[in-house]
């Protein structure tokens, strides 16, 4: 009987803490942090309390995650910055691909499910025509995340049946139902 599939980060030896305790602290940092730098606006000085919080949880989640050390620091930079951006407003929302590129690389996603970050790219682009100015940030990013998400968990059911072992019929041998 084949195993089966395991997430490639469940194989590294942990210092401290458990895969799934590492890893769901440190996607909720990782998205509360981006939501509060979103969230906090950049014209107005009494939310940079909230964009300071949002960065160190940002920059958290991404140290937290179970992974390769240098898969957590690489991605740490461009995640932020690609965060930051959106500051902007849904004009910017595209650049959401960034952290789900670093989502990919940390979680050691093949490079053949890399294309579906397109789905992200494709749902910004719609979103930046439907909700042009700032006061429609709260829905346009949320259906952002939803395709980010989306894109997140496709990859990893790519992953998944691809990386399983295939076993091959011998001369004469039948498929059985």
């Amino acid at each position: 009987m084949a195993e089966a599939w395991r997430e490639p980060s469940r194989r590294i030896r942990l210092r401290f803490g458990t895969w799934a305790g590492r890893s769901w602290a440190g996607l909720t940092l990782i998205i509360g942090g981006g939501a509060a730098i979103a969230g906090a606006s950049a014209a107005n000085a009494y939310t940079l309390f909230l964009a300071a919080f949002g960065v160190t949880a940002h920059v958290l989640g991404w140290a937290l995650l179970p992974a390769v050390g240098w898969r957590r620091v690489v991605v740490i930079a461009p995640s932020l910055v690609a965060m930051v951006s959106l500051l902007a407003g849904p004009a910017y929302l595209t650049m959401l691909v960034v952290p789900l590129l670093c989502w990919y690389l940390v979680r050691s996603r093949p490079l053949r499910v890399w294309p579906m970050a397109v789905f992200v790219i494709a749902a910004g682009v719609v979103l930046r025509q439907l909700f042009p100015g700032y006061s429609g940030m709260l829905t346009a990013s949320g259906v952002a995340m939803f395709v980010v998400v989306g894109a997140a968990w496709a990859a990893r059911a790519v992953h998944a049946a691809s990386a399983r072992p295939r076993r091959t019929l011998r001369r004469g041998e039948r498929i059985s139902p």
